[in-house]
């Protein structure tokens, strides 16, 4: 069996970018559905810091569920990350809770918590530390090799398989 690997500083990054495309949607729903419910312009500022709230906590429940249930969010599953923990299993909901509250813990000097995991050898964030995660690689899948069939002598003539 193949050891995994840590999923590095870049390859994180642009899993993160393609998150943040999706917390950019659902920001500027947020803000039509209410310019709509309000009877305004979406560009009304009292619906922006509604929205953003809002925003946060989708992206709290979207990082916390989707790690919980198979390790990755939609950016992870595209790059071909996952978050696991010590025994290679997606993280329980309270380390992936967790790991999200720790995002801001990374964020808060000049990010560099996420930083952390350029510069370690294991490859893991202070939001991984803290909450006892890790990155990997995911494995590809290995392919699938059918069974050889035994077909007595004579049966592939008449037909029989």
């Amino acid at each position: 069996m193949m050891q995994p690997r840590p999923a590095g500083f870049w390859i994180r990054a642009v899993a993160a970018v393609l998150d943040f495309v999706v917390f950019f949607v659902v920001h500027l729903s947020f803000r039509l559905i209410g310019g709509r419910i309000l009877g305004v312009d979406a560009e009304y500022t009292s619906i922006k810091p509604v929205a953003s709230f809002f925003t946060v906590v989708f992206a709290g429940v979207y990082t916390t569920v989707l790690h919980n249930l198979a390790g990755q969010t939609i950016g992870k599953m595209l790059v071909g990350v996952r978050v696991v923990v010590g025994d290679g299993g997606p993280p329980p909901f309270g380390a992936a809770l967790l790991r999200f509250g720790a995002y801001f813990v990374s964020a808060a000097p000049f990010t560099l918590g996420f930083v952390m995991a350029g510069l370690r050898a294991d490859k893991r964030a202070l939001h991984d530390l803290i909450a006892g995660t890790r990155v990997e690689r995911s494995s590809a899948p290995e392919p699938v090799v059918p069974a050889p069939v035994d077909t007595p002598p004579g049966a592939a003539a008449a037909g029989v398989v």
